[in-house]
């Protein structure tokens, strides 16, 4: 009877009531659309679902890195922890080889917010580039003298292009 009982508390796809899996379907398409193409998976995914349900969860596997955390942040260069891949930046490489966004590599890892996907030195480097060429200033407008000239006159409005109009649009339909 014990026996029954634990058999019992686990559903089998064989002995999911069709008419279950239709019921649950025909709810969700009420309320949702659905291309024609997607419903045999829907039916499917609802099926297998319930086939599942009382099941215990299998664990997700445990992810190793190639390089302890502490040791893939180096001054000249960041290892990734994936496959060990060594480079002064990792944005491109995991989103190319991994098919990761830098925060889904930091969640994927269990890595802090402002872990760095950038060698300390290169960021370095870049600031200090970025800060000559004067990148991220706002330009102060340039203050033009009038030219000196002996006649008041002459020369004013030359140098400078003319007002455009807006042309004016009647309140009439």
């Amino acid at each position: 009877m014990a026996n029954e009982i634990e058999e019992s508390r686990f559903v089998n796809t064989e002995r999911v009531s069709p008419h279950l899996t239709a019921i649950i379907v025909r709810g969700y398409v009420r309320h949702h659309r659905l291309g024609p193409d997607q419903l045999p998976d829907l039916i499917a995914s609802v099926h297998r679902t319930l086939g599942q349900l009382g099941q215990q969860v299998q664990p997700a596997e445990v992810l190793t890195p190639a390089v302890p955390v502490r040791r893939s942040v180096h001054r000249d260069y960041v290892i990734c922890l994936d496959c060990g891949y060594r480079g002064k930046t990792l944005r491109r490489h995991i989103s190319s080889r991994h098919g990761l966004t830098g925060d889904e590599y930091r969640q994927r890892w269990s890595l802090r917010n402002d872990h760095p996907l950038t060698a300390p030195a290169y960021s370095e480097h870049r600031s200090t580039l970025a800060k000559e060429l004067g990148l991220g200033r706002k330009s102060t407008p340039a203050v033009a003298s009038a030219p000196a000239t002996g006649e008041p006159g002459e020369g004013a409005g030359r140098d400078q292009p003319p007002k455009s109009r807006r042309a004016r649009r009647s309140s009439r339909p």
